[in-house]
């Protein structure tokens, strides 16, 4: 199963793409969207179709997007939805099944602790998935997102598959 992973971002998007077989998990790809343009509708325009061509380039199977949290400003948060609802946008196009998960989720799974620093973040990651040349912040984010949707939808899959054998 090949993941695609997303940070949502108005300014950077980040993005990162896995392979999952079985527990394994493997690199393939991971990379920064940088907003363009002066005003909201071409910023949003630039992300749409910088993550369509990370779709059309990598071919995920399933995407996984980090949830938003809501801060004190209300304009940043509601701008942030809006490109959110890009990173939405883009997978849901493609006919890709989409898992959401609050960051402390992603945190939990992938370094064990809820309230993880991104520095662990990323150590994490690396660990996970050697020789990584993670491409920033965002970009190990968005890796850890995928790790964390590989690491559920597995388990997911087990469990319908459990089902199934007592339902037969």
């Amino acid at each position: 199963m090949r993941v695609l992973g997303i940070d949502p971002g108005l300014r950077n998007m980040g993005w990162g793409v896995i392979e999952a077989d079985g527990s394994r998990l493997s690199h393939v790809a991971n990379g920064i969207c940088h907003s363009v343009g002066t005003d909201l509708a071409a910023r949003l325009l630039s992300l749409h179709e910088q993550l369509t061509d990370v779709v059309a380039r990598f071919q995920p199977d399933q995407a996984a997007i980090e949830q938003t949290f809501v801060n004190k400003d209300g304009a940043g948060t509601l701008k942030l939805g809006q490109a959110r609802g890009i990173a939405l946008l883009v997978p849901a196009q493609a006919g890709l099944e989409i898992g959401e998960y609050a960051p402390n989720k992603v945190k939990k799974t992938v370094v064990g602790v809820g309230h993880a620093e991104k520095q662990q973040v990323e150590h994490m990651v690396k660990l996970q998935l050697p020789g990584v040349v993670i491409k920033g912040a965002d970009a190990a984010d968005a890796l850890a997102i995928a790790i964390c949707h590989a690491h559920h939808a597995r388990a997911g899959a087990g469990y319908a598959a459990a089902l199934k054998r007592a339902s037969a």
